[in-house]
This record gives C-alpha cells, sequence and structure tokens, in this order.
C-alpha cells in the first residue's frame, strides 16, 4: 500500500505520513481542557434516555456500506449550543464507534467541526 510523502507542519517539524506533530498535539490538549464538560453541553440523564430510545429505533450504523451496530448519536449539524438544533432528531445519526471517529475526525481536518 502506498505511504504519502512527509508533510511540514507549520511548526517546521517533518511529519511521517500518518502521524501529528508534537505542537497539534499540545494544541489539542490545551483545548481539551479548556472545553466545557460533556454533562454542561447538554449531555446529561435525558440524553442517555432520548439516545437509548432512538439507538432502539435505528440498531445500525448509517454510513453506507456499513452494517455494524450503531452505538453512536451524531449530530449531523454540529449544535454548537444551540438547544433546538441539539434535540432535533432530524439532525441525529446513529453511527457505529469506528464510523463516528473516522466521520468526525475528516470534519476536523476539514474545519467543519469544532467542539460539539
Amino acid at each position: 500500500m502506498p505511504v504519502r510523502a512527509p508533510r511540514i507542519c507549520g511548526c517546521g517539524h517533518r511529519i511521517a505520513s500518518g502521524e501529528r506533530c508534537p505542537c497539534e498535539r499540545m494544541r489539542k490538549a490545551a483545548y481539551e481542557q479548556r472545553r466545557v464538560p460533556a454533562r454542561e453541553r447538554g449531555y446529561d440523564s435525558k440524553w442517555e434516555k432520548e439516545r437509548a430510545a432512538f439507538l432502539k429505533l435505528n440498531p445500525h450504523c448509517a454510513r453506507p456500506g456499513c452494517s455494524a451496530p450503531a452505538s453512536v448519536v451524531d449530530h449531523i449539524i454540529p449544535h454548537k449550543g444551540d438547544q433546538r438544533l441539539f434535540w432535533s432528531r432530524s439532525n441525529w445519526q446513529p453511527l457505529c464507534t469506528s464510523c463516528h471517529s473516522r466521520w468526525k475526525q475528516a470534519q476536523e481536518k476539514r474545519g467543519l467541526r469544532t467542539g460539539s
């Protein structure tokens, strides 16, 4: 399988394909320390009940080509604190953990998702 060439990070480090620069890791760690805890963002017991009910009705991953059991309810459009968008079931999609991680990471790389 071909491997992409190394890239040069903005800080000047040469980074191997598939690796993260130490400056990226430090930036992400600093962000996570400043981030509001999940409970304060609305992911409380009410969310857990709604999430479980949604996954019971939608037991399989929604990503095309994946039929794994869904374990995550993802907000299609990041709610960023908007409670109407947060609770809108039309903005929810069932995903397996693997697809959710891949999808979220791809969105973060493209700069489409920041946080929620």
